[in-house]
């Protein structure tokens, strides 16, 4: 019998534009720029439990907003920022959007999952209120 590789590489996928999720996404991490206008990512509408996702912000304080939606408030997240607290953590209160602002830095990063019926993630900013909230 032959020897079986993997491939154990990360799915990177860079996005500077308007993009739907897909369930078969799961697993990638998206570079996110927004050096051709405002950009819009939707997430999966219907959710199936184990989906994953990483965002990271590629260009360095973007040149516009790049709004993550979920299509309604079934985000729930905790956020630690260079201002060392958790102010833009949904605190049980679930959130239709996840905004990443033009004073983002690069390797700003969100981590999302589902269970099926929620996201739950984590956000990681180097800039205080960088990534909020809606």
């Amino acid at each position: 019998m032959g020897r079986v590789f993997f491939n154990t590489r990360k799915n990177v996928h860079a996005l500077d534009g308007a993009y739907t999720v897909l369930a078969s996404d799961s697993g990638k991490t998206f570079m996110l720029s927004a050096t051709g206008g405002t950009v819009a990512i939707t997430l999966p509408t219907t959710l199936e439990e184990g989906l994953h996702y990483k965002f990271v912000v590629l260009e360095d304080t973007p040149s516009n907003a790049i709004t993550i939606a979920a299509g309604s408030s079934i985000i729930d997240l905790v956020q630690k920022d260079a201002g060392g607290d958790a102010a833009n953590s949904t605190a049980g209160t679930a959130v239709d959007n996840i905004i990443v602002g033009t004073s983002a830095t690069q390797g700003d990063m969100i981590n999302l999952f589902t269970d099926g019926t929620t996201w739950y993630g984590e956000v990681l900013s180097g800039i205080n209120n960088a990534i909020t909230t809606s």
